[in-house]
Order: C-alpha cells, then structure tokens, then sequence
C-alpha cells in the first residue's frame, strides 16, 4: 500500500515529527511537510490557485492511505493544516478530476500535545474534522492515534498506541 504522511506544523523537528519519525522507522512510506509549501488560505474566487495547493494535491491523489499529523492547537488542528484542508474545496469546485481521485482512498489521522490528559480529553471532538472529511470524499477514515510528548522523547505508552495504530491502518 503507498502511503504519504502529510505533516502540519509549526515546528518542523518538533514532537508531532518526532511521533512521525517513529512511524516512518516502522512502515515504508512518504513524507510531505507543509511548512515547505506555499498554501493560501481559502478563496471563493480562486485567485490563489497558482500557490502550491494543486500540484501537491495532484501529488497526494497517487497514495492509497494518506496520514495527517498535527500538533494540538488550542484543541484544534494546526493552522496550516486547517488551511490545507479548507483548500480541498478547490478539488471539489475548480479541479474535480483531483478530488474525484480522493474516494476511495484510505485516510488516517495523528495528533500530539504536550500532555495525556488534555489529548485524551478532546480524543473525539479533535478528530470530527478529519473523520467526516473522509466521508464526505468518500474516503475510508482507517482512524487516529493520539500522542503526546512532555519530555524530549516519544513515552513507552505512546509507543504502544502508535504500534496499535499502525497494525491498524497497515492491514
């Protein structure tokens, strides 16, 4: 199965690419890193469409299980990632072959913050956008893992839910 992690955040080598960095070691798959794209935030009339949006899209439509990673900010995904996913809009309106390729598709979701309770609290409300953006695609939402880092390295726990998670959306 060809997989792509598509990482949103601030930080490049912060601890949502360190949770990244583990999944990457375990299964064979692709990295994208928003934070080296040019993405504009949503327009109605599509005057950003010569931003980097649609080429990388034309890119992710190729992976049958696409990963989102997000850090937790202010219980919500982060800002570049909501933009990349308010830009699907434009597979939908201005460049339909593109988002027509997204059904079917496999669709998965990792979200990290700085502590076990504050993650598992907003476990279900923080992954809504992600699982019902699946289904209005017609993707198959494969699930989430949430993790958390309050030390400079990936916690044993965590460790055992990213391994669960990655039998999950591997089979």
């Amino acid at each position: 199965m060809k997989t792509l992690i598509i990482q949103g955040s601030a930080r490049k080598s912060g601890n949502t690419n360190k949770v990244v960095n583990y999944i990457q070691e375990k299964i064979k798959c692709d990295f994208v890193d928003l934070k080296n794209y040019t993405i504009s935030n949503y327009e109605y009339d599509s005057r950003n469409k010569g931003d980097d949006f649609l080429p990388l899209m034309r890119r992710v439509v190729e992976y049958d299980l696409i990963i989102f990673a997000t850090p937790i900010y202010w219980y919500a995904m982060s800002g570049i990632m909501k933009s990349f996913f308010d830009r699907i809009t434009d597979c939908l309106k201005i460049e339909k072959e593109t988002g027509r390729k997204l059904r079917g598709k496999q669709m998965a979701m990792i979200n990290c913050g700085s502590d076990k309770d504050s993650v598992l609290a907003i476990e279900k409300e923080f992954e809504m956008p992600f699982r019902e953006t699946a289904s209005y695609l017609g993707m198959i939402y494969k699930g989430s893992v949430q993790t958390w880092i309050n030390t400079d390295k990936v916690s044993e726990e965590v460790i055992q839910n990213l391994d669960i998670f990655i039998d999950k959306i591997t089979k």
